[in-house]
């Protein structure tokens, strides 16, 4: 890498976050716990890629229910429809994958932001799985409010799940704490950079990540040239992880040395 890349400095800070691919409970038919249907795209959008505008995630929580794929607790749908894929197990161990299929077009917005000003959460606490809590001790009318401000939706599709890592928008598995997410626009699939992520926003924080990284996926909500979201694996840890990675990003690509005929 030293004798074939040249490290090119980005110019200014900007921010890493980190994403997951998501464990969760799952049921056939809904209950008092398990209320949330995972809804597959409707028949009557015209695009797959969420890019023409639809409703809205209070229309589209309004409608009937007798599509749904799966049933799930609302607070780990919303965090599945924020990562856009993740595993489902059921009471009698089958284990599926929902496979992100389409979105409503509309924009994504954070409610760790709007929860922290309307002192739901401390400052430095607004952590993913501070966030999940809050939603799960909170659950119906409290918590659905809080959850619709966010009014993008995403629909799924259920497929195997090998156990895998899922892959990215590059196509292939994610290599998880190597891979990241970024503006395709300005970080074509496929490039390598290194990235130095210090002073973290978020108690509990690992203090720096400092390591060669892959650009192999891309996400509605990670815009900009310094700019990243870090794919750190499968399960809870790494969920816990994840939801707590906020950090001052410097970023270097590395840019392969001119060679000869």
């Amino acid at each position: 890498l030293e004798t074939h890349f040249t490290p090119e400095p980005l110019t200014g800070d900007g921010l890493l976050t980190a994403y997951y691919a998501p464990e969760y409970e799952a049921r056939d038919q809904p209950d008092m716990e398990f209320s949330a249907p995972v809804r597959p795209r409707p028949a009557d959008m015209r695009v797959t890629d969420g890019s023409q505008p639809y409703a809205d995630r209070t229309v589209i929580e309004a409608r009937p229910t007798g599509d749904a794929l799966a049933w799930m607790r609302p607070e780990d749908l919303f965090f599945l429809q924020i990562q856009g894929s993740g595993s489902l197990t059921f009471p009698d161990g089958r284990r599926l994958r929902a496979i992100y299929d389409s979105n409503n077009g509309k924009p994504f917005k954070g409610i760790a932001t709007a929860m922290r000003e309307r002192g739901l959460l401390a400052d430095n606490n607004t952590s993913g799985d501070a966030i999940i809590r809050w939603l799960a001790a909170h659950r119906g009318p409290e918590a659905d409010a809080i959850m619709r401000l966010n009014p993008r939706y995403v629909f799924f599709r259920l497929g195997p799940d090998d156990g895998d890592n899922p892959a990215g928008a590059a196509g292939i598995p994610l290599p998880a704490g190597r891979s990241i997410a970024g503006d395709t626009s300005l970080h074509p699939l496929g490039e390598l950079y290194w990235i130095d992520a210090r002073a973290p926003a978020l108690s509990g924080a690992f203090p720096t990540y400092q390591r060669l990284a892959v650009a192999l996926d891309t996400g509605g909500a990670i815009r900009g040239e310094v700019r990243a979201d870090l794919y750190l694996g499968r399960g809870a840890a790494a969920g816990v992880e994840a939801g707590r990675v906020r950090h001052s990003l410097r970023l270097w690509r590395l840019t392969p040395v001119s060679v000869g005929p």
